[in-house]
């Protein structure tokens, strides 16, 4: 039987977009105020995002302790709130629709490993997550999925494929459970 070998592992067809010194600009950046507890300013958040690259449009709330990996790879609507805690890890593009709510601790991950393959390769896949759709706290959605409008993913729930619009999906994985009515 084989088994991993990570000396083998090779990312280096993976290009996060921008040059060494942006990369690392970014991480102090995103460490000093993005992730910072003490710096609740949503304003000022938003705009280190839009120097960085990432589209973001009106009304958008950053909650304390955000992470983004690469704001170049970000797109955001409008009316969008971002809640506590939450991890963008997109090392590829996120599309985040309008009137969008991503809760407390919720985490959207762009990247994977191939655990088939000895050099354990990295996958990765954009999210989407459109209009009206709802990440429930402490919940997961992983790379290639699509949130369809008015979606919601419930609390603590891991999206490893795409939701239907209107649906309510709950689990691990998740599986839908009913359709939302929105009165």
């Amino acid at each position: 039987m084989k088994t991993s070998d990570l000396s083998k592992f090779d990312n280096s067809w993976y290009n996060p977009g921008r040059g060494g010194l942006i990369r690392t600009l970014w991480y102090f950046c995103n460490v000093l105020i993005m992730k910072n507890g003490w710096i609740p300013f949503t304003g000022l958040k938003v705009k280190l995002l839009r120097a960085f690259g990432a589209k973001i449009g009106k009304n958008v709330l950053f909650k304390p302790c955000v992470n983004v990996k690469y704001p170049w790879n970000l797109e955001i609507g409008n009316n969008v709130w971002i809640g506590e805690n939450v991890w963008i890890d997109n090392l590829v593009k996120v599309r985040i629709g309008n009137n969008v709510c991503i809760s407390q601790g919720a985490m959207l991950l762009c990247g994977n490993h191939n655990y088939k393959k000895v050099s354990f390769d990295l996958m990765v896949g954009e999210i989407t997550i459109d209009e009206g759709a709802w990440v429930g706290a402490m919940s997961v959605v992983c790379p290639g999925v699509t949130l369809q409008t008015h979606s919601v993913l419930s609390v603590g729930s891991v999206a490893s494929h795409n939701l239907e619009p209107y649906g309510i999906y709950s689990g691990i994985p998740c599986n839908k459970v009913r359709t939302r009515i929105i009165g």
